[in-house]
């Protein structure tokens, strides 16, 4: 039977659609409908406006691929659980495209990224620590491919920490530093259970990780990655050479270094320094990256059920 999961994120949309275990389509579009409202707890008219065009689009490619509406899972994120307007929000969509969003807790989207991140076969007996970095929130999930230790979600994602922290573009080493003392302080339940359960590899999951991949695969062999690998090594070295490009160039710049898309450009910059926060912060010197997250895992409990 045909089954398809729509991730809304935060700053992008995902459609997918499968027929026992294959997978049909596969598209993301941006919709950024956090931008200009998350820290204020709006979806504001130009977001929502955003979000039903994509979704009339998706709502057309579902319609084509005969996918019946009992069979389409659609996810709301931290934008939409955070959101004043959230239930204006959802009934504007069911209204004009047909489609329910059901909008879950960060507990609950942690738990499907670590379904997604296992079912790209980048976990192993190592304890990890896996980031999966969104436009709204970020989800660690202390874990091994046998189970979870601990997991949580932290309302600190790209577009949240973009707008509060990145006034200059490239941003500026005062913004960087502030940044660090912010997740020192929003991240102190993580460190006690870092300490607790030491992981030894940081995986990370889909979004600013994939450009890092594209990035390094653009740099060393001078093509994109085949598409159907789903998880990766990303050596530390090869972390913060990106890391040094993306600090040091503004927008313009960055949008010129092969492997990067419109869509990252701007986010990707707040992502490595959480990312290097992290490595510094917990002694970590390991890298993986798992093409996998919210969506394929919930499309493995669907497959299940």
């Amino acid at each position: 039977m045909k089954q398809a999961v729509i991730d809304l994120g935060t700053n992008t949309f995902h459609l997918m659609i499968t027929d026992a275990g294959r997978t049909l389509f596969r598209e993301s579009r941006p919709t950024k409908i956090g931008k200009s409202g998350i820290n204020q707890g709006l979806i504001t008219n130009e977001a929502i406006e955003r979000a039903l065009m994509v979704l009339r689009y998706f709502r057309e490619v579902l319609d084509g691929h005969q996918v019946s509406p009992e069979a389409v899972v659609a996810i709301g994120t931290s934008a939409i659980r955070s959101a004043g307007n959230q239930v204006e929000f959802t009934e504007r969509i069911r209204q004009e495209t047909g489609i329910v969003i059901r909008t879950i807790s960060g507990d609950e989207e942690a738990g499907y990224i670590y379904a997604g991140v296992r079912a790209a076969g980048a976990l192993d007996e190592k304890m990890a620590l896996v980031i999966d970095i969104g436009g709204g929130s970020v989800e660690f999930i202390l874990c091994t491919e046998r189970r979870v230790y601990w997991k949580q979600s932290f309302e600190i994602g790209g577009q949240r920490l973009l707008e509060r922290f990145m006034d200059t573009d490239p941003i500026s080493p005062s913004a960087v530093n502030r940044l660090n003392r912010y997740f020192q302080e929003q991240l102190l339940p993580l460190t006690n259970a870092v300490h607790q359960y030491a992981p030894v590899v940081l995986v990370g999951s889909s979004g600013s990780f994939d450009t890092l991949i594209d990035l390094q695969f653009m740099h060393e062999k001078g093509h994109l990655p085949d598409e159907n690998q789903t998880a990766f090594e990303l050596p530390i070295r090869e972390f913060y050479r990106a890391y040094e490009l993306l600090l040091t160039r503004n927008h313009a710049e960055r949008m010129q270094l092969p492997g990067m898309i419109e869509l990252r450009v701007d986010m990707i910059v707040v992502g490595v320094c959480l990312i290097d926060y992290v490595l510094r912060a917990y002694g970590i010197q390991q890298i993986r990256v798992s093409t996998y997250s919210l969506k394929e895992g919930v499309m493995a409990g669907v497959s299940q059920s």
